[in-house]
């Protein structure tokens, strides 16, 4: 009974541990959400600043699970090459290590009631602040409060080692001294624990937490710090099941890099145990050495293994697209927006960001639908059929990806997210909407273009004028929107956009009258009928992108 008892206080420990650092994660990622943004764009430079972006990510976020999940969702979504991706794994890995560091020099070094009790107390008074900022703020200090109680009752649940639990001490030391044999054995437990716990940083608590105490020495924890960093690949993996090949490609490289680093580790391990005690000479028995120790053999680990793939990542990408194959669901057309979740430590504000992307991708798309039925209308002497095709698949696409990110919104809002990132999902639903839209429009002009040359439809010159140089200020108005979406929505003066739309209007007005005078004089009726459709659409789209300016300006 007492076995269980302290099983249960075990876990009960480890639960305030991880609840206070998703706590504190969420609180983190609200204050920096924009900042976040800004660090993702350095993914687009080169390998380098790929590693550096994950490695700070991860340290923001406090989870490496949560950063490669990002990446894989962002592979997926077509956002981020494999190459890039590559890369910010690597950095994730390193930016993981600082867990280790917080818990062996605030966990084991002070009086953990004398900083986590006082942090509660003082996030409580942020948390009832009537600014959002200020309560954001009161969960980091609540969070990093719980984290360390949390680590103050593991650290007091875990049996010091006595006449009652010798037996087990012993168990465990019949598995070490037996060179790579037991490095693999160990290595293995720490998979599984990671495994079951789905947090590589809890799992790096109890194994500090464990050495602290002298239930396992440096060789044997060290080891399992080494099973840990494979274990947490599997949260990508298992995200990556339903994805693209590109994302399996991503996740199956996280997997891969890490398998070979403690491959090679395994056989260098003396080595980096020597390296290790010249860098932190002491007594092998002093507690407090131990998890520093282990907190320096963890970043090295993962320092060295990055400066020696990180060259390579061409090579790596390559062998790994050779590994993972496309299969038949990969060349399916219907779009999906799976919401990912890194388990206990989720990411919401980078998963708002990710629809943003998206959404991103949405608007480029209902641009060029536009753009294909000016090319279809500027010819209505050729067959394009090909061109006629594309924007119906295109309008098909839009309605898919109107209802994935819909519902991709929906789960976001369900997530504990301030006041401003809450108002950022309201208005990202509005332009999803309207870019769907926009896209009906588009399909709709694009049947009048088919009728066009169907019935041979004639234009006049003058009507042909109009329609091109309608065209393009709605291109104008389009080509507004897109570039804010993908650039930075703050800053932009929405009364250009209702300039924009105010020439629409009247250029529309000017068009219907010229329309009215045409067939007074005697113009064919169904040419005539069919340039105020088209005119009539064209005012609609520039109707939807104002709403969209609207929600842009909306925006925080």
């Amino acid at each position: 009974m007492s076995v269980l008892f302290q099983l249960l206080n075990i876990l009960g420990s480890l639960a305030i541990f991880l609840y206070g650092m998703k706590i504190m994660s969420d609180g983190i990622q609200k204050i920096a959400g924009e900042k976040l943004h800004k660090i993702l764009d350095y993914m687009t430079k080169n390998r380098f600043t790929a590693v550096l972006t994950g490695f700070f990510i991860t340290c923001i976020i406090q989870s490496s699970s949560a950063t490669t999940v990002m990446v894989v969702s962002f592979v997926n979504a077509g956002l981020l090459s494999l190459v890039k991706a590559i890369g910010v794994i690597m950095g994730a890995n390193i930016g993981t290590t600082i867990t280790a560091w917080i818990v062996s020099f605030f966990g084991f070094k002070f009086s953990l009631e004398a900083v986590s009790l006082p942090c509660i107390g003082i996030g409580m008074f942020f948390i009832f602040s009537k600014r959002h900022k200020n309560r954001d703020i009161g969960e980091i200090l609540i969070g990093f409060g719980l984290l360390f109680l949390g680590l103050k009752f593991l650290k007091d649940s875990v049996p010091a080692i006595n006449e009652k639990n010798l037996a087990l001490f012993e168990f465990l030391k019949d598995f070490a001294g037996h060179g790579i044999l037991s490095r693999i054995f160990f290595i293995f437990i720490g998979t599984l624990i990671t495994i079951i716990l789905q947090s590589s940083s809890a799992a790096m608590a109890i194994t500090i937490t464990m050495a602290f105490i002298g239930w396992i020495d440096f060789p044997i924890a060290a080891s399992i710090v080494l099973g840990e960093n494979i274990g947490t690949t599997i949260t990508a993996f298992l995200a990556s099941l339903n994805t693209n090949v590109s994302a399996r490609r991503a996740a199956r490289a996280h997997m891969l890099f890490n398998v070979f680093g403690v491959i090679w580790m395994i056989f260098l391990f003396p080595l980096f145990e020597l390296l290790i005690n010249s860098i932190l000479p002491g007594d092998v028995s002093n507690c407090e050495i131990i998890t520093f120790r282990l907190a320096l053999f963890h970043t090295l680990f993962n320092v060295t293994n990055t400066l020696i793939f990180i060259w390579f990542i061409p090579g790596f990408a390559w062998l790994v697209e050779k590994l993972v194959r496309p299969n038949a669901r990969d060349n399916e057309t219907i779009y999906t927006l799976e919401y990912f979740s890194a388990g206990i430590q989720d990411t919401p504000e980078i998963n708002i960001m990710k629809a943003k992307n998206e959404i991103s991708k949405m608007a480029r798309i209902t641009r060029e639908m536009f753009v294909t039925f000016i090319k279809i209308f500027d010819n209505p002497d050729k067959k394009l059929r090909d061109l006629v095709e594309s924007i119906v698949e295109k309008e098909e696409l839009t309605d898919q990806m109107q209802m994935e990110i819909s519902k991709y919104l929906a789960e976001c809002a369900k997530e504990n997210l301030n006041e401003t990132s809450a108002d950022n999902v309201t208005a990202l639903l509005r332009i999803t909407h309207e870019l769907e839209s926009i896209g009906d429009s588009c399909l709709t002009l694009n049947y009048l273009a088919q009728k066009r040359y169907n019935k041979k439809i004639k234009l006049s010159k003058i009507a042909r004028w109009g329609i091109d140089s309608y065209s393009k200020q709605v291109l104008e108005f389009i080509d507004f929107y897109v570039s804010h979406l993908e650039a930075d929505y703050h800053i932009f003066n929405l009364e250009q956009a209702y300039s924009l739309e105010a020439a629409i209007d009247t250029s529309r007005n000017k068009l219907r009258k010229n329309a009215q005078k045409r067939l007074q004089k005697g113009a064919q009726v169904r040419s005539e009928l069919l340039f105020i459709d088209i005119v009539r659409h064209f005012e609609r789209i520039g109707d939807y992108s104002l709403n969209i300016a609207q929600s842009l300006k909306n925006m925080k």
